[in-house]
């Protein structure tokens, strides 16, 4: 559930990276439309955070190009731009909400976690022998038992359930979990592992030897 922030305004980027970090959320911030582009294109985002004043690209042509590719990556646009005109054209362009400047940090944490349950596949359930994963609403249960797990874990569960059975690797996993801003110990993956078999048992995450790591069904 990475999220990407399109911000050039240093103080408000940091502002909103800072707090998506605190929520849970692993966020890629680039200043510049060129360089929002170029991540988008390697993909993995859940969600994409978008100021339309960047410098290189502006937001208007890179909506408009990322629409071109047929990627439905839900997009919120953050602008200080608040003409009705405005806010039609953003939504008519393909963006997905549109929130103005300057704006409440909770409001816009609210209208992300709306965009992404929404782009969840309208709460489809992975399941799993009895492990059953609910995206839309962060509900995990092993047999009839409801599990805790943290944002962190969470979202390292969901990213092995969405393809069970595939082995990702070690840094593949660190892409997906964390922000490029992110200073990332060099065994915090392997923590989180653990902490998921110790909540879900030993039988259900396995590691292939100098590969990455795997879900299945438990023994």
């Amino acid at each position: 559930m990475k999220v990407l922030l399109a911000e050039d305004d240093p103080q408000i980027g940091d502002g909103i990276a800072r707090g998506l970090r605190l929520a849970g959320f692993p966020v890629d911030w680039v200043r510049d439309g060129n360089d929002a582009d170029a991540a988008l294109k390697v993909g993995g985002y859940a969600l994409l955070i978008l100021d339309l004043g960047l410098p290189g690209l502006d937001g208007w042509q890179l909506l408009e190009q990322l629409r071109g590719r047929d990627s439905t990556i839900p997009v919120l646009i953050v602008t200080a731009r608040d003409a009705v005109s405005e806010r039609v054209a953003g939504l008519n362009r393909g963006a997905d909400d549109y929130l103005v400047k300057p704006f409440d940090f909770e409001e816009l944490l609210a209208r992300a976690h709306a965009l992404l349950r929404r782009g969840r596949s309208s709460g489809r359930e992975l399941r799993l022998g009895t492990l059953t994963v609910v995206p839309a609403t962060r509900l995990v249960t092993l047999g009839e038992e409801e599990v805790e797990l943290s944002a962190r874990e969470f979202a390292l569960l969901v990213t092995l359930m969405t393809t069970p059975g595939a082995v990702i690797a070690l840094r593949e996993l660190e892409e997906r979990l964390y922000g490029w801003d992110e200073e990332v110990a060099s065994n915090a993956v392997e923590v989180l592992i653990h902490r998921l078999r110790r909540k879900l048992g030993n039988g259900w995450i396995r590691n292939v030897r100098g590969v990455g790591y795997k879900i299945a069904k438990a023994a």
